[in-house]
């Protein structure tokens, strides 16, 4: 069976293609705007109105099923599962008019990740694909990882100025240290995706949450990649790609 006939893959493309619709409508205008944990840290009037459409859907289609979205909406279900929401990843890109976001959720069961739905609406592309499915975009199947080397490997990654200098900036410096090269994009879930396309290799941030890590892991690990959790630096990193540079990154950050 193909992912496409699997009936949560194709409710969860509902769902992000539908979030993704909401958030275009709002983009490049005056959207309302706050800030979270820093001045940096936007959420949105398009984060909420794409959220709150998602947990609509959910409640009329999947009503026993959990929710956790970014945006505060928590709902206990009584199936064992559970839908994880971003219903906006890159917002700060998206405030300020750069096209790098995405709308992205994930289903969670008791055995981890079951699969995950992206939808790119700038470029009108939406992926899904899990560890026992393999994935697909826009119906055509994602080919298996081509595996690399960290020194050979494009790495996307980001540490905020305040860690420098810190434990966790020497830790993500003992990475850095030995990648191929490194790019910063803003959205790490389109940084998952582009991952399972081949456009990158590896993706490396601390203290991902579990709306900005699912979908993108389950995307990911569908085409043959490897995620990891690794304690250094005093934080838990967050490594996915492909697996010989999981790997030695995954030892760098330990061990140096």
């Amino acid at each position: 069976m193909s992912v496409l006939d699997h009936p949560d893959a194709a409710l969860a493309l509902r769902l992000v293609e539908g979030a993704g619709g909401i958030a275009a409508g709002w983009f490049r205008r005056a959207v309302p705007t706050d800030t979270k944990s820093n001045p940096t840290d936007f959420v949105t009037a398009a984060d909420r109105e794409a959220e709150a459409y998602v947990i609509a859907q959910l409640a009329r289609e999947r009503p026993t099923d959990g929710v956790l979205g970014e945006e505060g909406h928590v709902v206990d279900g009584s199936s064992g599962r559970r839908w994880v929401i971003d219903p906006l990843d890159g917002t700060h890109n998206f405030v300020r008019g750069t096209d790098w976001w995405c709308c992205a959720v994930a289903l969670d069961g008791a055995a981890g990740v079951e699969l995950g739905a992206v939808r790119d609406e700038v470029r009108g592309r939406s992926y899904v694909g899990g560890p026992e499915w393999g994935a697909v975009v826009d119906g055509t199947q994602l080919a298996p990882l081509v595996d690399r080397p960290l020194a050979a490997a494009c790495a996307a990654t980001y540490l905020h100025p305040p860690y420098f200098h810190t434990p966790v900036g020497d830790a993500w410096l003992r990475v850095i240290d030995g990648v191929g090269t490194y790019r910063l994009h803003g959205s790490g879930t389109l940084e998952a995706v582009a991952i399972a396309e081949g456009r990158l290799d590896l993706f490396l941030h601390h203290s991902v949450p579990e709306w900005d890590r699912l979908p993108g892991e389950a995307i990911i690990r569908a085409v043959g990649g490897e995620t990891r959790t690794v304690a250094a630096g005093g934080v838990q990193w967050y490594v996915a790609g492909v697996p010989t540079a999981v790997a030695q990154a995954s030892a760098r950050l330990v061990n140096g």
